[in-house]
């Protein structure tokens, strides 16, 4: 992985934080964890 795309991708990841915050609060923080964590079983799945 290069520096741009970890910077890319934690910026994704952040952002989608932002807007997950800013819309709901922080009720649906849960949800977005394990979908992140489903995310990265995936991708450690295809390398």
């Amino acid at each position: 992985m290069t520096n741009k795309v970890a910077l890319f991708l934690a910026l994704l990841i952040l952002t989608a934080l932002a807007v997950d915050l800013s819309l709901y609060g922080s009720e649906h923080m849960v949800f977005l964890g394990k979908r992140l964590f489903e995310l990265i079983d995936w991708i450690a799945f295809w390398r």
